[in-house]
């Protein structure tokens, strides 16, 4: 079965597969302009699949910003593969390469790793964290929208509350998604307004309350230490809170995000990624590495500015995205 059939396979219709694909397509045009266009070229000029293809194919996948570590792995699972399935022309490798990005990012995992962890018949608490001017805010309304549209009762909490406009910001995204905002005054304690929040979802029966919190601090030490205080106060209220700790990155920002998520782990246990801006980049390899090299999940990509275009994360539409041109041939 080629790379297309299985990724096809992977949806209920094939209405859903078409308009997942075409997300992905389009979203991801600068990364694949560059990514496909190289391994093209690649492929033109090698006939045969030896050592010297392999080199210039690493080359190709540090440049994408997949990762030292992912590249190093990847090629070496790559030649076992092509010994093992005895291909001789590059041209084969296409569907080998699709397969084995996809085997990388989920490991020994199942494809459940993506989804969102929302309780049944119980109150999900979801803490949203990450640095300033990445679009947590914007995220976290998107994402509020999207429960809202799958009949869940979603409330904000504004815990941003030192960003200047964090909490006006929230609120303009609580009118667009028709979800309620629980907030105090600018400067208030951030782990006081999620405790509001807590109280608040509760008495509305709410499925899932979204928590924002703070970019920025003093410095780093102070950021964390309030993320950590903010959790526990999240954690004494609901004791298998939070659900899930988003942590949102700019995929514009490559090696960098991958820093900012090391430190924001040590601080909060992040569960998962949501990777915006990922149509504003070529180096959309980021996302094999954040998952490799972290061992957190990408549960979002963000490919467009309009409400919709928050997508939940598929490794195979995303290898798709990266190699559309070539896979369609």
């Amino acid at each position: 079965m080629s790379f297309m059939q299985k990724f096809k396979s992977k949806f209920k219709q094939n209405e859903e597969a078409e308009n997942v694909s075409k997300k992905y397509k389009e979203g991801m045009k600068k990364s694949r302009n560059s990514f496909s266009g190289k391994i093209n070229d690649l492929i033109a000029r090698y006939r045969k699949v030896d050592e010297d293809f392999f080199e210039e194919l690493e080359e190709v996948l540090i440049s994408a910003d997949v990762g030292v570590t992912t590249v190093m792995d990847l090629i070496e699972e790559l030649k076992m593969e092509v010994k093992r399935q005895n291909i001789k022309e590059t041209e084969e490798v296409k569907d080998v390469i699709s397969e084995k990005l996809v085997d990388i990012y989920y490991g020994d995992d199942d494809e459940h790793i993506e989804k969102l962890n929302i309780q049944e018949k119980e109150l999900s608490v979801i803490l949203v964290v990450g640095v300033n001017g990445v679009g947590k805010t914007t995220s976290i309304g998107k994402l509020a929208h999207q429960l809202k549209q799958e009949g869940k009762r979603v409330v904000l909490a504004a815990g941003d509350t030192f960003r200047a406009g964090a909490i006006e910001q929230l609120e303009i995204w609580g009118e667009r998604a028709d979800v309620d905002v629980i907030k105090q005054n600018a400067g208030s304690d951030p782990a006081a307004v999620i405790f509001d929040g807590i109280k608040a979802a509760k008495s509305r029966n709410a499925d899932v309350l979204i928590c924002d919190t703070a970019g920025r601090l003093q410095n780093k030490v102070n950021l964390m230490n309030e993320l950590s205080k903010v959790k526990r106060v999240i954690e004494r209220e609901i004791p298998d809170a939070p659900h899930e700790v988003l942590l949102v990155l700019d995929a514009i920002t490559g090696q960098n995000a991958l820093s900012q998520a090391k430190t924001f782990s040590d601080a909060t246990d992040v569960s998962g990624i949501i990777l915006t801006k990922l149509d504003g980049t070529a180096k959309g390899g980021i996302v094999l590495a954040i998952r490799n090299e972290l061992k957190i999940p990408v549960k979002f990509i963000g490919l467009g500015e309009q409400v919709e275009d928050l997508q939940e994360f598929n490794a195979h539409a995303f290898v798709y995205g990266l190699f559309a041109d070539i896979l369609e041939e």
